[in-house]
């Protein structure tokens, strides 16, 4: 079997993951050429669809990891817990697949790469990552957000 070198965000590959969902069509391409798979972070960490919206509270993924902020829906529930262990879970099957290069959704609390919301749940947004992108980056592997892929795709085929 063919190296699998790159984890793709459910979201982006136009499945029902949360309550609303996309397509990007070079993202479906590597999938079905076998040199990508989809994983959702969310998901892996125990939750289902839909699911209420939730933001970091008091920093960003890093500080998350480091037990110096949460995860909170909107409601007001801490699961931050949950997001840990989906990012843990997304690291082992990127290792699992020796990925190089893994393409999450911007601004999620835990896909995030550059920006995520700021906890107010005001649609404001703060420069961060999110838990998982901050946990895959501490272990040496390229994150890129669905709106970097035009610019690195020809790079990571």
């Amino acid at each position: 079997m063919e190296e699998l070198v790159n984890d793709i965000s459910e979201f982006l590959l136009g499945l029902k993951v949360r309550y609303t969902h996309s397509l990007d069509h070079k993202l479906s391409k590597l999938i079905e050429e076998n040199k990508a798979i989809p994983v959702c972070p969310e998901l892996l960490g125990g939750f289902s669809t839909p699911r209420e919206p939730a933001e970091i509270i008091g920093g960003n993924g890093e500080d998350v990891l480091d037990g110096k902020a949460k995860v909170v829906e909107k409601s007001g529930r801490d699961v931050t817990e949950l997001y840990i262990k989906g990012a843990y879970s997304t690291l082992k099957k990127a290792k699992a697949v020796n990925a190089t290069v893994v393409v999450l959704k911007e601004y999620s609390p835990s896909c995030g790469n550059s920006m995520i919301y700021n906890g107010e749940f005001m649609g404001e947004k703060i420069t961060g990552n999110g838990v998982t992108t901050a946990l895959l980056k501490r272990n040496g592997l390229r994150v890129i957000s669905e709106e970097q892929l035009a610019e690195y795709y020809d790079e990571i085929i």
